[in-house]
């Protein structure tokens, strides 16, 4: 089915859930947060959360780091 994935067409696949489509683009749930036409979609019901076509999803990722000055304060 088509949907528009962090705001470009994608095909995703049919009657899938949040967690699914996750899976099938080899994403760590445990590594993301995700908004689903305009709702912020909370990890407990991504398994029974369809994905309809023509959705709207964006998918971040939580990114780890900072600076090297923050990293080296923080490892004294």
């Amino acid at each position: 089915m088509d949907i528009v994935l962090n705001g470009e067409p994608h095909k995703a696949p049919d009657d899938c859930t949040v967690l699914g489509l996750l899976e099938s683009l080899a994403v760590d749930p445990s590594r993301v947060a995700v908004e689903l036409d305009g709702q912020i979609i909370s990890k407990p019901v991504w398994p029974a959360t369809l994905v309809r076509p023509g959705a709207q999803v964006e998918v971040v990722m939580f990114v780890g780091g900072g600076s090297p000055r923050l990293r080296a304060n923080a490892a004294r």
